[in-house]
């Protein structure tokens, strides 16, 4: 495959954002993107466009992307709308690749942005109703609490407030790791911690606070093991990248040195498994597949994004991505291995749980940190010779895990 890049990145601040529409976080993230990329709107060939809620919250279930690009002057290119549960704009960023990699075009957007904050708590939980099969709901969610028997939640480890059912799921599938690796809440608390720690030095990060893992202990409760500063928040934001070959890389404005390469892109759904089956976790099958296309091991990896929805999730994505030894993602936290200075960061950016997780946006906030990580241009959070970097954004559910992954490796 002829080499393919990321030119320009664009960010907004994930957050409440309730005076904001989701084109105008569209335009905040595109006009940053084509400046970085020192790129022309009319340059553009197609876009890729990336949205999960905005039919849910306000009614507009079809032609999202036509309708936010040309409201910031982008039309007559191809838009494709792209939904992918909390994977969307990782898949926005696969489909822009594979259009340049086909030769379909020579630069290419992909854009992904999400409201999903709301003062109706009720309309706002409720937008993730759709994430998994909705004709087999109570089947699903047995089959998935099931996962966390024997290990009993101490008493009074239940948030009495309304919360997202995922978090249980995720919480079940922490006490699956309890179980099967005697993983602890304390090596939890200390993800959480850490990525309160790197969310301090990310202006664009939801929140900016660092927490003590006694602090992240004694937070509020959501569902055991997991309490409010382990879970990502609900957030509002959207992040952009131009996509290029090297002949739209020459037409471009912009510092050619600055581009970063696409090492490889993969796309994977699940398959049905035990729930303890994790050499097959599709995580672990797209890891295989992306060292694979790309070249490289795990163990050339410098810096990494996951999808830690919650604490949990990064534990367990930093095992199937091989960054870690199966069954000690909570303990290579513990012992500061993904701190920054650490033999392995990850989530530099402060995660999902502190950056923020507006989830048709979640995917290419990661492309955006790693892409700094790699110019050297991510301040006092950088990560020192940073080569290669892999990000990891997973949506929806099916079976015992997540419905869809998408894996991407950066490199300079």
């Amino acid at each position: 495959m002829e080499p393919i890049y990321i030119a320009g990145v664009g960010m907004t601040p994930f957050g409440r954002h309730l005076g904001l529409s989701v084109k105008d976080l569209t335009r905040q993230a595109v006009q940053a993107a084509l400046r970085d990329a020192g790129c022309v709107s009319g340059q553009l060939q197609s876009a890729f466009f990336s949205n999960a809620t905005q039919g849910h919250m306000e009614g507009q279930h079809m032609v999202r992307g036509q309708l936010a690009l040309r409201a910031m002057g982008i039309s007559g290119i191809p838009v494709v709308n792209v939904e992918n549960a909390c994977a969307s704009a990782s898949t926005a960023l696969h489909l822009a690749v594979q259009g340049v990699a086909s030769g379909a075009a020579d630069i290419v957007l992909a854009v992904g942005a999400e409201k999903m904050v709301s003062d109706d708590k009720a309309r706002m939980f409720a937008a993730f109703d759709g994430a998994w099969d909705v004709h087999e709901v109570e089947a699903s969610k047995a089959r998935l609490l099931a996962m966390g028997e024997g290990v009993t939640p101490p008493a009074g480890s239940q948030s009495p407030r309304p919360y997202s059912v995922f978090m249980d799921i995720y919480a079940a599938m922490g006490r699956l790791h309890m179980g099967l690796y005697g993983s602890t809440q304390a090596q939890f608390a200390a993800v959480a911690a850490k990525n309160h720690g790197h969310s301090v030095h990310n202006p664009l990060a939801q929140y900016r606070e660092a927490m003590s893992v006694a602090e992240v202990l004694a937070a509020p409760p959501i569902s055991y093991p997991l309490t409010l500063p382990m879970c990502s928040p609900v957030s509002d934001g959207a992040a952009a990248a131009i996509v290029c070959n090297a002949a739209g890389l020459k037409r471009l404005q912009g510092d050619a040195r600055r581009a970063v390469r696409v090492l490889g892109c993969v796309l994977q759904t699940g398959s049905d498994r035990a729930a303890d089956d994790l050499q097959n976790h599709l995580v672990r099958k797209a890891a295989e597949r992306l060292y694979a296309q790309a070249g490289v091991a795990p163990q050339d990896v410098g810096v990494a994004e996951v999808h830690d929805a919650t604490a949990i999730g990064e534990v367990l994505q930093s095992e199937l991505l091989g960054l870690v030894p199966e069954g000690q993602g909570g303990l290579a936290a513990e012992r500061g291995e993904t701190a920054l200075g650490g033999r392995i960061p990850i989530n530099p950016s402060g995660g999902l749980e502190s950056k923020g997780h507006p989830i048709g946006a979640t995917g290419l906030g990661q492309v955006f940190e790693l892409v700094a990580q790699l110019r050297g241009e991510a301040g006092s959070r950088q990560v020192p010779g940073a080569r290669i970097a892999l990000a990891e954004n997973g949506g929806g559910l099916a079976g015992v895990e997540e419905a869809v992954a998408c894996l991407t490796l950066l490199g300079r």
